[in-house]
């Protein structure tokens, strides 16, 4: 496994990873057995950085959320396991009620919703501070000085190490950045997006983010990323959910343009010329590339995460990394 630092404050940074594990589904799609294997054998395998969230997994059998962290919280609980796992959790998009969702009834970013509800996701996984907290979509209704107070004050207090932000505009991002430095406050640290190989269309929202979120790292949040030190992007489906190698799941309208074939036919040329999956090749290109990225990846078995896992110790050459750039 490889590791990078995460954060710039010394007291509060960490070493984590350089591959994220997704634990969105694990206790409801992915039984307990088998999201406790897959847990097991990432940090058999050097892993030391878990995402989840408060909503997680809310539209399955119409439950609330909680479930991924509750998972967690059991396994931490059963393996012994304390500070050297990274868990990562985030709030905001938790329905206030069975039946809906964070598009039309979230829980928000009020200080007092913040407070509660960091509060629930440290019982939950069994923890007196959460690691890292993620601001999981924007809330245009509360002041956004409010909110960064409330994450502020909970790192202050030491019940939060670092904090992230997901799904928010690049401008929103830097104004609640600018706000916490102003009051001398913790800021967003980890930037949580998706991002992969392939480039989407800027024309129409994504099927990933069909309420027309910036759920996706365009050109100017990468920008933002690459000139701002001590900033970390956290790529979400980077492999589109079986989207490079899989014929039942279709890409998305999103990428349905003329570059994506280019990409596509240049991923599989170095696929082959390295023995490695296209899988492999998206990941490696990701983790060693300019801008530091922390690809997040799901798993509903351990063989799925030795997929990713190889991924790791992949080295793409200089000539075949400006081959995969120059695509498309």
């Amino acid at each position: 496994m490889k590791y990078r630092t995460i954060g710039t404050d010394p007291q509060r940074r960490r070493e984590v990873s350089v591959l994220s594990l997704g634990a969105m589904l694990f206790g409801t799609a992915t039984d307990e057995e088998t999201s406790f294997a897959i847990l097991d054998r990432y940090v058999e395998a050097g892993g030391t950085f878990v995402d989840t969230s408060d909503n997680y997994a809310f539209w399955v059998n119409g439950l609330q959320g909680g479930e991924s962290e509750s998972l967690l919280g059991r396994w931490r609980r059963s393996r012994g396991i304390g500070d050297e796992v990274v868990i990562a959790t985030k709030l905001g998009a938790r329905p206030l009620a069975p039946g809906t969702s964070y598009v039309d009834n979230p829980e928000g970013l009020s200080a007092k919703v913040i407070r509660q509800s960091a509060a629930e996701s440290r019982e939950r996984l069994g923890v007196e501070k959460l690691d890292v907290l993620y601001a999981h979509i924007d809330d245009m209704s509360v002041p956004q000085e409010e909110t960064v107070e409330a994450f502020g004050a909970l790192v202050a207090e030491g019940s939060v190490g670092l904090l992230g932000v997901s799904n928010q505009w690049v401008w929103r991002v830097e104004r609640a950045r600018a706000l916490a430095a102003a009051s001398g406050l913790a800021g967003y640290e980890l930037l949580q997006y998706h991002h992969t190989y392939l480039r989407r269309r800027t024309d129409r929202p994504s099927e990933l983010d069909p309420d027309g979120s910036p759920g996706g790292a365009d050109g100017a949040l990468l920008s933002y990323v690459r000139h701002h030190p001590g900033l970390t992007l956290v790529a979400y489906s980077p492999l589109l959910a079986g989207g490079y190698v899989r014929a039942d799941k279709p890409l998305g309208s999103e990428l349905d343009h003329p570059g994506t074939p280019a990409r596509l036919a240049a991923l599989r040329e170095v696929a082959q010329a390295t023995g490695a999956t296209v899988n492999q090749v998206v990941l490696a290109w990701l983790i060693g590339g300019e801008v530091p990225v922390v690809p997040l990846v799901g798993a509903s078995s351990v063989a799925q995460l030795d997929e990713s896992l190889a991924a790791v110790d992949l080295e793409l050459t200089a000539d075949q990394r400006a081959r995969l750039d120059a695509a498309g």
